[in-house]
């Protein structure tokens, strides 16, 4: 808080986009604290971020944040920002969408700019489920869990985000829970700070459409629910795989350095200098 000034001044639409649409009790207030206080110790200045995001409860956050943002489709937040960032490489572009937007229609897209490492940042909040438009099952929603389209229990294994992104090539992969605060504030910054597709996970709590439909009844008990159940990685690593099995891993995950993809068409440009 600057000079006495709270950092929302600077950062959001206050006047025109509040109140916000979502549910007492959502992680996603939490979250763009966080989000907020991280780029505020960036360095960045807000003509400097492009904010992305896609279609679904944190696809609202870039209506709210005051940035160069861009509201897109279900699914093609990436795609936008993959053009955002070959046609103006200067800026720091961040897309922020939810585990089905990411994972589902965009899984795809996902994959593509990982394995380009594209410059950009890529936070993914995962509710484990489709909050906003009704509850349906997700890429992420746990085995046996009941859902608005599986009602009887999901019988698809879920996607691990993070090592998908490792797979596929991401430069920097870390996970964290909204309980987490600090943790995920340090994650945010060190993400922003980075070169290369940088992958941030953030398990989050959805008590309307996810919740009560698990028996955890309020936000605290899905809070006390990521405390009880994370571990940090560098716990983790002297860990059985048996005590590890119900646990989420958080902290950076993985930190490789790579050429990104505009660093390599640089290259290539530069190679072809001279050549007839």
């Amino acid at each position: 808080m600057p000079n006495g000034r709270h950092i929302i001044y600077d950062y959001l639409r206050t006047t025109k986009r509040f109140p916000h649409m979502w549910c007492p009790g959502c992680g996603l207030g939490t979250f763009l604290g966080a989000f907020l206080r991280a780029v505020d110790k960036s360095g960045y200045t807000k003509d400097q971020i492009v904010l992305i995001s896609g279609i679904g409860c944190s696809g609202r956050i870039s209506t709210y944040a005051d940035f160069n943002t861009l509201h897109t489709t279900h699914g093609r937040a990436l795609t936008f920002a993959t053009g955002i960032k070959l046609t103006k490489p200067g800026l720091k572009v961040i897309v922020i969408m939810g585990d089905g937007d990411a994972t589902a229609i965009g899984g795809n897209h996902f994959i593509h700019a990982a394995r380009r490492n594209l410059d950009i940042t890529a936070i993914v909040i995962n509710n484990s489920v489709y909050g906003m438009t009704g509850g349906q099952v997700s890429p992420e929603t746990p085995l046996d869990v009941r859902t608005t389209t599986s009602p009887y229990g999901n019988v698809e294994s879920p996607f691990d985000i993070c090592k998908l992104a490792e797979a596929a090539g991401a430069a920097f992969v870390a996970r964290s829970t909204v309980y987490h605060v600090k943790l995920m504030e340090r994650l945010i910054g060190r993400a922003i700070d980075r070169k290369g597709f940088d992958v941030l996970e953030i398990i989050s709590q959805c008590p309307v459409q996810y919740g009560r439909r698990v028996g955890l009844k309020s936000p605290v008990e899905m809070l006390q629910w990521q405390k009880d159940h994370a571990v940090t990685q560098e716990k983790a690593r002297g860990m059985s795989e048996e005590d590890l099995k119900d646990k989420i891993r958080i902290g950076a995950l993985v930190d490789n350095e790579a050429p990104t993809y505009q660093e390599k068409l640089d290259a290539m440009k530069q190679s072809f200098k001279g050549v007839e």
